[in-house]
């Protein structure tokens, strides 16, 4: 049995418009250029050593039809004029021979930095977990260097956010963010 463990990922997202939600889902995955793959939902884990690449160079290593494994946040609205947004946070941690973390966050109300910031949030607070060590965001947080500190360890964070507002004659709106993964 031969493992599965993925070298690269990339981060993509798309919004999409439509009267029926299934559809409006198919154009938020076609404006991100991942529809035409088999996307099948993985968990968490951001393996040790994956090399982040732009969504131009992943999708012209993926064939159409290919089962590509994703964490993916969406949500979608029909109700005229509400925000929505969803975000993939990654925490990475200082040695890249250990794995890091993938948060998927959805919300209303929340534009694209409060959601991107929450998912990133999300993501360090799960590799700090693992690190066994207390997080606590206020003190972690570098703003002027935008890293983390966690046990000492400097944490490289981020995140990929879509956010929208529900179309204004109550047609669906999907909002999705995704990491991407290449064997």
């Amino acid at each position: 049995m031969s493992s599965y463990v993925p070298s690269q990922v990339f981060l993509t997202k798309g919004v999409g418009r439509h009267r029926e939600k299934l559809q409006s889902f198919e154009m938020a995955l076609r404006q991100a250029r991942i529809a035409q793959f088999n996307l099948v939902r993985v968990s968490s884990i951001f393996p040790p050593n994956c090399k982040i690449v732009s969504r131009n160079v992943g999708v012209k290593q993926l064939k159409p039809g290919q089962i590509v494994h994703c964490v993916l946040s969406d949500t979608a609205t029909n109700e005229p004029n509400r925000l929505l947004a969803a975000s993939v946070g990654l925490s990475i941690p200082k040695s890249r021979e250990y794995h890091g973390y993938l948060s998927e966050h959805h919300a209303f109300g929340q534009n694209e930095r409060l959601a991107g910031d929450y998912a990133e949030d999300l993501a360090a607070e799960m590799l700090a977990t693992v690190l066994g060590v207390p997080f606590d965001p206020d003190k972690s947080w570098n703003e002027r260097k935008g890293t983390w500190t966690i046990s000492g360890e400097i944490v490289k964070t981020m995140n990929t956010t879509q956010s929208a507002i529900g179309d204004r004659k109550g047609d669906w709106t999907t909002v999705l963010a995704g990491a991407i993964f290449i064997a």
